[in-house]
């Protein structure tokens, strides 16, 4: 009886024994297997016991607010992932870095800052899968009115950026630099890099207030500098188009091997927008709560105002999904930036060799769009007609209005843009092959600046005939103005005038461009 009961009792602990080891195999082997083939076709495993942990590079800019929001959270942990936002301070460099060293599997850039610093590595380690948002008024370049009246008050070899370096305010200054004539400011000095808005906006209200400087903020530094009635907006990303927008990047090696789950993160953020769509400057007041600089409602409504997050039907449009709107594709949007950057030597030359599809990834978003998807839902139900009916817009600039004699009189000059040379046959006011390209360059410019006026002025040098004169330079401008007109540009967006130049050199004989806003 004692054996039988020994030899039952080793029986046992071998079954345990056993038992155990498949335990094993089972988690370190087949389900992890399992779970991949899930996320491989559409599951990520809802519900799950273990989620699955994704980390997110990002700063504090309130665009991510939602990133960071308790909803998303939510909805991704009922998904089974656990998202880690890894806030690095704005260091576009570091978190490049960290996105091809894979220590996150995501990240969000600004895209100026993704081109930047890719050229800079060498690398784009990651795949544009959404865009998050484009700034209408959050970014600014304020000055003191008695130190720079005017962007044409910086062309002067004093005149200085303060700005953070690789943020979207230093590409908002490279905006500046590259599209107005402003050829005294000094070409390898004009920066002055300060690390952060709120240092920039120390600096704004601590130095000289006569001195030709600007400092380019972010909300809700702009708001508090605006508060003084001696200070104003030079520009601002309220004025631009496909200039300062925000991304979301995957890994690539990530995005291939576990695409189900990217797109079930996509899908629920683009579910979170939604829901937030009417309150978003709560949840900007919200998520300051959570950093060291938290906001009043007041100043959380001006950054929300000042912000657009994207929807996923302005998604489709970015991605070449559909049209309308007058939004930019990211080709077009990466090839603006880029066009930017090398102008202003930020790069010596496009680093993507004009094949900007090599940023970005489509899938998700054409599959969010075939199956129907709609973020008002919780369940993808494949409807051909849904992106028809759905209740979200094409949100794209709205048209200038037609302006009066008085009206176009009332408006300040924000400066003189930079054109090559409108060349003309000797005594005519015939477009040559040259002028009718540097129309084309400028009637894009102006497709991205579409809350701005424009004055096309003929100038010609002083002379003994100056009737005639006037009646040429009069008509070169017409014919200038006529051109960007069928290459896109609204007639009411365009003032046309003919002026006897101050100085008699050759280069005073010109066609002039300066853009016009209404007063802030």
């Amino acid at each position: 009886m004692a054996r039988t009961a020994k030899g039952i009792l080793l029986a046992v602990f071998v079954w345990i024994a056993i038992g155990a080891g498949i335990a094993m195999v089972v988690r370190a082997l087949i389900l992890p297997a399992y779970r991949q083939r899930q996320q491989q076709h559409g599951s990520v495993g809802g519900g799950a016991e273990v989620a699955i942990p994704v980390r997110l590079a990002a700063d504090s800019f309130s665009g991510y607010c939602l990133l960071r929001s308790p909803e998303f959270s939510s909805r991704l942990a009922r998904q089974g992932i656990a998202l880690k936002v890894v806030d690095d301070a704005a260091d576009y460099m570091a978190r490049l870095r960290a996105l091809q060293a894979g220590d996150v599997e995501m990240a969000v850039f600004p895209v100026n800052s993704l081109i930047q610093c890719g050229a800079r590595l060498g690398a784009f380690p990651g795949r544009i899968v959404y865009v998050l948002d484009e700034t209408v008024g959050a970014d600014a370049i304020i000055s003191w009115k008695g130190g720079v009246g005017s962007i044409g008050a910086l062309n002067s070899a004093a005149a200085r950026f303060v700005l953070t370096p690789d943020s979207p305010s230093e590409f908002l200054a490279r905006v500046v630099i590259a599209s107005f004539n402003l050829p005294a400011l000094s070409r390898d000095q004009w920066l002055l890099p300060v690390p952060g808005s709120a240092a920039v906006y120390q600096r704004f209200r601590t130095e000289p207030r006569q001195q030709p400087y600007v400092y380019a903020l972010w909300e809700p530094e702009v708001s508090r500098a605006l508060a003084d009635p001696e200070a104003q907006v030079l520009l601002d990303t309220s004025k631009l188009k496909g200039y300062v927008v925000d991304v979301l990047t995957v890994r690539r090696q990530f995005l291939q091997e576990n695409y189900a789950l990217a797109r079930t993160l996509v899908e629920e953020y683009a579910r979170t927008a939604y829901a937030a769509r009417e309150r978003m400057a709560a949840a900007v007041e919200r998520d300051s709560r959570t950093g060291a600089a938290a906001v009043s409602r007041s100043e959380a409504e001006a950054i929300a105002k000042g912000i657009r997050w994207k929807n996923t039907l302005e998604n489709y449009a970015h991605f070449g999904l559909a049209t309308g709107g007058g939004l930019d594709d990211l080709a077009t949007i990466v090839r603006k930036v880029t066009d930017v950057l090398v102008r202003t030597e930020a790069l010596s030359a496009d680093p993507l060799a004009g094949a900007s599809e090599r940023l970005e990834d489509s899938h998700i978003v054409r599959d969010m769009k075939t199956s129907g998807f709609h973020p008002g839902r919780e369940v993808n139900v494949l409807d051909s007609a849904s992106a028809e009916r759905s209740d979200e817009q094409l949100r794209g600039a709205e048209a200038v209005a037609a302006l009066t004699e008085a009206q176009w009189a009332a408006l300040v000059t924000v400066g003189e843009m930079r054109v090559e040379p409108i060349l003309f046959g000797r005594g005519n006011a015939h477009l040559g092959v040259q002028g009718e390209q540097a129309l084309s360059a400028l009637a894009e410019t102006l497709a991205s600046w579409p809350r701005y006026y424009l004055s096309v002025t003929g100038r010609v040098r002083p002379g003994a005939d100056q009737a005639a004169a006037l009646s040429l330079a009069q008509a070169r401008a017409e014919a200038v103005a006529a051109s960007l007109t069928v290459k896109g540009v609204a007639q009411q967006r365009v003032r046309i005038a003919a002026e006897i130049a101050q100085s008699d050199m050759p280069e005073a004989q010109a066609v002039v461009f300066v853009v016009r806003q209404a007063p802030y």
